[in-house]
């Protein structure tokens, strides 16, 4: 299922279209080389030998000819914390908030997918600081009340709050205390674009906490990243500091190109060397696969 993101209002049922996403690209799963990625899981796990069978599903075995174990409720494979940046910048294009309501949706289906596999989800937000910090928890209240926030967050008009996303990932990972995914959707400019060491040091800090982490790097690649604008004079007003100014794209094109290239490559880079994922995001980009990654993750941490 593709998301029309220009049809994404305050009206819309947040809840409703996580649940067809999510339903759709498990569906699509079994279609797919990443069958073995089922949310099966979710209510069973791999018998492991030794163990006490009293507890194995042999209606399941009938069907698959391999031992489950049932789980219960109150067992959760993993924690999950979802920061999503909420600074001015995310709220680019102007008119779409296109950055910001993709982040929104995909929060919703990965709260919904982790939900269904009975894991644990908790949701920040941030800009210069943490905004909000729900508790992480598994049961479908909790789920109910991060789908009610990121569904204010739909409409939400952007602050004048600057971004400090170094400073905030330090703060996450010094209160998130138990091993956990850290999932963050950021476009990651945070001042200077030169001044990267900050966030460096920061997702270090979250490594050496052993938590794992997915940065989605979030941009409207056509204009953030290879600059296409029509070859006129166009007043550019920086979202966060309002700063103007006026140019031809064309006179800057190439520079703009070569720092924008320099940027992401050194993030995805560091990231590597840290064993970070690190996911370039279009805003145009099928949702999908940005549930898929997630599902890899979240194997290898079995």
């Amino acid at each position: 299922m593709k998301i029309n993101l220009s049809d994404i209002n305050k009206t819309t049922n947040l809840e409703l279209l996580a649940r067809q996403l999510v339903e759709g690209f498990i569906t699509g799963l079994h279609k797919s080389p990443y069958h073995g990625f089922s949310v099966e899981f979710a209510e069973h796990r791999l018998y492991n030998e030794g163990e006490s069978t009293r507890h194995i599903d042999w209606k399941v075995y009938a069907r698959t000819d391999r031992l489950f174990t049932k789980r219960y409720e109150e067992e959760t494979n993993l924690r999950c914390l979802i920061a999503i940046d909420t600074s001015p910048s995310m709220f680019y294009p102007r008119e779409s908030r296109a950055k910001i309501r993709y982040s929104t949706v995909v929060a919703a289906s990965l709260a919904f997918l982790l939900n269904i596999q009975r894991d644990a989800v908790g949701l920040c937000f941030f800009s210069d600081s943490i905004e909000t910090l729900t508790p992480v928890k598994s049961s479908p209240t909790h789920l109910d009340k991060v789908l009610l926030i990121l569904n204010e967050l739909l409409d939400r008009k952007p602050s004048d709050r600057n971004t400090n996303v170094a400073g905030v990932l330090h703060e996450i990972a010094e209160k998130i205390h138990k091993r956990s995914l850290i999932v963050i959707f950021s476009d990651m400019f945070d001042g200077d674009v030169n001044e990267t060491e900050g966030i460096f040091k920061a997702l270090q800090h979250l490594k050496h906490n052993k938590h794992e982490v997915i940065v989605f790097h979030v941009l409207d690649y056509a204009t953030e990243f290879k600059f296409e604008f029509d070859d006129r004079p166009i007043e550019f007003i920086d979202m966060e500091n309002q700063q103007k100014i006026k140019l031809n794209p064309a006179d800057v094109r190439s520079t703009y190109q070569e720092a924008a290239f320099q940027f992401y490559n050194n993030l995805q880079m560091r990231c590597h060397q840290y064993k970070i994922d690190f996911v370039p995001v279009d805003v145009r980009d099928d949702i999908n696969t940005i549930l898929q990654t997630y599902l890899i993750k979240r194997a290898r941490m079995k």
